[in-house]
């Protein structure tokens, strides 16, 4: 989240092209769900901006913003995780994934069967969604998503996924204080650690991902 429409579009066009240059620097074919996360969180906050602009409520910009956050995240972070981790810690990111598609059911439940409200408040969007079990389905939005960053034996991803938890305690802060959201540069510095793992040294291009048949 920005602080207003106009800072959600520029914020969310500079994250979507940095996306779109994560992408294009992939040389692995299995880093493409990672690498696509840029451009995810820029079209979220793209959204956001429609959200702004219907002044709270109901409508299908809020409904948008809650489906992006919360089912398709938690489904997209693990499964992309997964298959771009290193074979020999790939085991320990199965917990992750399990988690990931039976947190999304209770939320995507949730989407199809309750409203989802915005209200703004001053330089904030508050989202209100009904979801029942709360503690229990963070918790499993949480290990399915920081948790399969961090155990993907990547430094790198580590970062990725300290970034957002901190950037969502920064948020509800300063929420709580009635100020400007802070999300969009936390979105802008993942977006930047996105990029550098995909750069990194060691990821070869897809076409030495296979052993030479001889």
């Amino acid at each position: 989240m920005c602080w207003s429409a106009t800072a959600d579009l520029v914020a969310g066009t500079a994250v979507s092209a940095a996306g779109i240059v994560c992408l294009a620097g992939v040389r692995r074919a299995r880093d493409l769900p990672v690498a696509a996360l840029p451009l995810l969180l820029g079209a979220h906050q793209l959204v956001e901006a429609a959200v702004w602009g219907t002044g709270g409520g109901c409508s299908p910009a809020a409904t948008a913003w809650a489906v992006i956050a919360m089912p398709l995240l938690v489904l997209w972070v693990p499964a992309g995780v997964l298959p771009a981790a290193a074979p020999g810690v790939r085991r320990r990111l199965w917990a992750p994934l399990a988690a990931g598609p039976a947190t999304a059911a209770v939320l995507s439940y949730c989407l199809a069967t309750r409203p989802v409200t915005a209200e703004i408040r001053g330089r904030t969007i508050g989202y209100g969604v009904n979801v029942p079990w709360m503690p229990l389905v963070l918790a499993g939005y949480l290990f399915a998503t920081l948790g399969a960053l961090l155990l993907g034996g990547d430094r790198r991803l580590g970062t990725l996924g300290m970034v957002p938890a901190a950037g969502a305690l920064a948020c509800s802060a300063l929420w709580r204080l009635e100020f400007a959201s802070t999300w969009c540069a936390f979105a802008a510095v993942a977006s930047l650690l996105v990029w550098g793992w995909v750069r990194r040294p060691h990821a070869a291009p897809l076409s030495r991902d296979r052993p030479k048949v001889t």
